[in-house]
């Protein structure tokens, strides 16, 4: 059986979660943004996103998703690299959401087949979503190494996001995943449902 993509995966900071309870996943330009709002970010990145134009917008205006876990980022985020504040993996939560549902509720969005900010990535339409298997592959986007010398190209690949226009409402959560036990219970704690929170030690490093 083909393996297919079907999740988008958005990581936070899980002192973030109380807000995404509440309000959902929002624009960093949105009037229900979180004050409070921890970033877990490489502000090297986020400066060159909020220089990057697409659709008249820049990237930054978009909630970004990455189709799979384990991504380079969540790596330099986890040891400290290039500057960004080092987190430790039980304090760092993904928010899973549904292709199904952004397509089935005409979610505003468009997404690429790589890292959108290198110039050999190629940005797809919101109509394009269906056909998401035939553009980005799973084994990229879920490979757990990017750094096989056979396959220079396929850091980027895995990279491929998901760039959401618009704020998504809590109901589009459809889960979320969680290092151990300890972060599990911090997320029950905040009022989410047990069958919602999967503990995937895997999808970290």
């Amino acid at each position: 059986m083909v393996k297919q993509i079907k999740y988008a995966f958005r990581m936070t900071h899980i002192d973030n979660i109380p807000h995404i309870v509440r309000c959902g996943l929002v624009r960093a330009s949105s009037p229900l943004r979180d004050e409070n709002y921890v970033s877990i970010g490489d502000n090297q990145v986020i400066n060159r996103r909020n220089e990057s134009p697409v659709n008249d917008y820049h990237l930054n205006d978009y909630i970004s998703f990455y189709f799979g876990p384990r991504s380079p980022m969540l790596y330099v985020i986890q040891h400290g690299y290039n500057g960004v504040c080092r987190v430790e993996p039980e304090n760092i939560v993904y928010c899973v959401v549904g292709i199904d549902d952004l397509i089935s509720n005409n979610v505003d969005c468009i997404f690429t087949d790589g890292h959108a900010l290198n110039k050999l990535t190629k940005f797809y339409k919101k109509i394009q979503l269906p056909s998401i298997n035939t553009i980005v592959k799973y084994d990229d986007v879920y490979s757990s190494r990017w750094d096989l010398e056979s396959d220079l190209d396929l850091k980027r690949r895995k990279e491929a996001e998901l760039l959401i226009k618009e704020d998504l409402a809590p109901q589009y959560v459809k889960g979320y995943v969680v290092y151990n036990e300890t972060a599990k219970q911090r997320l029950a704690s905040m009022g989410i449902a047990l069958d919602k929170i999967v503990v995937v030690p895997g999808y970290y490093f």
